[in-house]
């Protein structure tokens, strides 16, 4: 079924950036406006850190100079994301109201003076936000330039965690919650070990400095508790919004793979997702890589809706040790790049550059410099130009055959110190996903919970915590003619990080065929070989495991020491499909052989076979099919279209045979 554009108002490309007009005296709104439209922007983010000029105490509001701006964008054509102005509150609420600050674990207090300082869990921050934003809803309810909502701003983005009094006293309640009784939380958090055991409510506090480890289960449901705390109050504003505004769409911001919040959960209560991207431009970075996966995670969160890129930068952050500059013609590159992978919407942190406080050296659509004689300035001028040409690209969408599970309660408890050995989730993930990107097999990101029915391939990396439903899930979608393949590490515990006996890994043994002793963890300089099929050497390393087929058959051995002959990657016939498991980690090439080998077998390929570095995606919406081709290289290179024709939207020409894309060129073909 064909989807729709995000907005009602509008089948165009959204386009525009964060707008902070109360930075700047009125006389310079004008000029703003006007350079808005010269670069096609039709969106402004506004308000989002408003919150101390909009109220001075607990009873005055001052509307008046948001009514102006708002008057003065709609008329000029531009549309408005209006913010909850709830991510930074102003210092006189911290100065009455104490509670509002957030404690870290160490019991020291963030202070006002920078932003994100305030606890999820206080009555007197949740009291006054909420009066904001039925300030703001009411308000503005009726203006004709609101088109969205911008609830907060960067959840978690500098603030982990709170251990305040009524951060302590949420915890209690959320555990009481979810377990009931305090025997049911003293068995799921086994507190008979070390002397824990709870015999009253009171005695449970929030995880804070220990002398050794912390309890795992208890740092879990803390990890849990705290992505909850803050969704509470994300649902707070938005049943506001919804109550008064029933029609206007609300969002707010994600960061990609931001690990204190469980983005799974956040999805579910916005109307459309949208993220900030800052990859870093210094040669070797791969900012192109981490972008793309922030765009198909995003986009994956809220499957059949288009994503917005609420943040990007047009040159340079502030925030790094050193704060490269994007080379002239990447801007657009990266831009197109958000479009080419599911984007409805390309904006940027910030309309003009600040010229005072922490961020005033990050770049902006309008830098310091003159805007007429700005390079940076010129290009935000063309890329507003040709994403106008791109309307009819609105509202289609990529289809994958290809998943890749990302659960957040793995990745945290996965992560918890004492453990056979570090990991890293976002690592593991980004490997597999790097080899889809390179490959331009497009990919989705999934819970182990998901109807994978779609699917040709899931991978499962490094799932250290896995509950028995969902194990079942991925059971019947192997033997429903699904393939899978699972990593070391994985089916380790239950939701309570609890171990389950019987050998690893627990509840996908029979799915695997196989079940698995012991660990033998490498050094970091420590390689093992593995030969793959009849002959091919790979490099295993950080990792290896005691192997012992009950079905399976193994693809690959180790070759040295004491797990010479044992299986290092296996297969597992199962029903219609097969399970694969890989009891090591491989180096990116010696992966990417494997998979290559996999797919094939699969038969799963990208939308056209193209020179190395140019991306290769494909949008649709019913029998309206996009070709986006990026070319990541520095030098043109030469395309063959095979039997694919079309129009090329940038440059309205028609298309036949080939193509050629100048370095760091695009070109966005309808496909005949």
């Amino acid at each position: 079924m064909p989807s729709k554009p995000l907005l009602a108002k509008t089948s165009q490309i959204l386009y525009g950036g964060d707008y902070n007009p109360e930075q700047w005296p009125e006389s310079v709104w004008e000029e703003d406006v006007r350079l808005m439209r010269r670069a096609g922007v039709n969106l402004v983010s506004l308000g989002i850190f408003s919150w101390a000029k909009l109220q001075s105490d607990e009873n005055t509001f001052t509307f008046e100079w948001l009514d102006r701006g708002m008057d003065l964008l709609v008329k000029n054509g531009i549309w408005v994301d209006l913010a909850t102005a709830t991510a930074s509150p102003p210092p006189w609420l911290s100065v009455r109201y104490p509670d509002v600050l957030a404690i870290d674990a160490d019991g020291r207090t963030y202070y006002h003076g920078s932003r994100q300082h305030y606890s999820p869990s206080s009555p007197s921050y949740r009291k006054f936000a909420a009066l904001l934003v039925e300030k703001i809803a009411s308000r503005y309810a009726k203006h004709p330039a609101l088109v969205a909502w911008h609830i907060n701003n960067e959840y978690a983005c500098h603030v982990h965690n709170c251990h305040g009094p009524a951060s302590t006293e949420a915890f209690r309640a959320w555990l009481q919650k979810r377990y009931g009784s305090l025997e049911a939380l003293n068995n799921a958090w086994g507190t008979a070990f070390w002397s824990q055991h709870y015999y009253d409510w009171s005695e449970v506090f929030t995880p804070r400095k220990t002398p050794t480890f912390v309890n795992p289960c208890q740092q879990l449901d803390f990890q849990r508790f705290f992505s909850d705390a803050l969704l509470e109050l994300c649902k707070m504003e938005r049943d506001i919004l919804r109550r008064i505004t029933p029609d206007i769409p609300v969002t707010t911001n994600f960061m990609s793979f931001l690990k204190p919040l469980n983005y799974w959960d956040w999805a579910k209560e916005i109307d459309f997702t949208s993220w900030d991207s800052y990859p870093d431009p210094l040669p070797g970075q791969r900012g192109d890589l981490v972008a793309s996966m922030g765009h198909d995670l995003t986009r994956s969160l809220k499957p059949g809706r288009p994503f917005v890129l609420m943040e990007q930068c047009t040159s340079h952050v502030n925030w790094r040790p050193v704060n490269a500059t994007k080379p002239p013609g990447s801007m657009r590159l990266y831009s197109l790049q958000a479009v080419a992978r599911g984007g409805d919407g390309v904006l940027f942190f910030q309309w003009r550059q600040s010229i005072r406080g922490a961020e005033k050296f990050h770049g902006a659509m309008v830098q310091h410099a003159p805007a007429e004689k700005s390079r940076v300035f010129q290009e935000v001028c063309a890329l507003g130009a040709e994403l106008k040409k791109l309307g009819q690209v609105t509202g289609s969408l990529i289809r994958s055959r290809v998943a890749v599970i990302v659960d957040w309660h793995a990745w945290w408890a996965l992560e918890m110190p004492s453990k056979p050995t570090e990991f890293n989730y976002q690592s593991s993930v980004a490997q597999f996903h790097r080899y889809f990107y390179e490959n331009n097999i497009a990919v989705d990101f999934v819970t182990p919970d998901t109807n994978l029915s779609s699917y040709a391939l899931v991978v499962a990396p490094t799932l250290y915590l896995l509950q028995e439903k969902d194990a079942q899930n991925l059971d019947a979608y192997v033997r429903k003619g699904g393939a899978i393949l699972v990593t070391c590490f994985s089916g380790i515990v239950d939701r309570d990080d609890n171990v389950l006996p019987g050998g690893y890994p627990g509840y996908l043994t029979k799915t695997l065929g196989l079940w698995v002793e012991e660990w033998f963890p490498l050094g970091l300089d420590e390689k093992r070989i593995v030969q793959f099929g009849k002959g091919k050497k790979l490099s295993a390393r950080k990792w290896s495991e005691v192997v012992h087929l009950e079905g399976a058959k193994a693809l690959a051995t180790f070759q040295e020491g004491y797990l010479k002959g044992r299986a290092a990657l296996t297969r597992n016939s199962l029903g219609k499909g097969e399970a694969l498991y890989l009891a090591t980690e491989l180096n990116t090439k010696d992966l990417s052989y494997f998979l290559d080998a996999l797919i094939r077998d699969i038969d799963i390929k990208a939308p056209l076979s193209v020179p190395t570095k140019v991306e290769v995606t494909l949008r649709e919406n019913g029998k309206k099919r996009f070709l986006f081709l990026l070319n990541h290289n520095k030098k043109p290179v030469r395309i063959d279209l095979k039997k694919n024709s079309g129009l090329e939207l940038l440059t309205h020409k028609k298309i036949k045979r080939q193509i050629q894309l100048p370095a760091l060129g695009v070109a966005v073909i309808e496909l005949d």
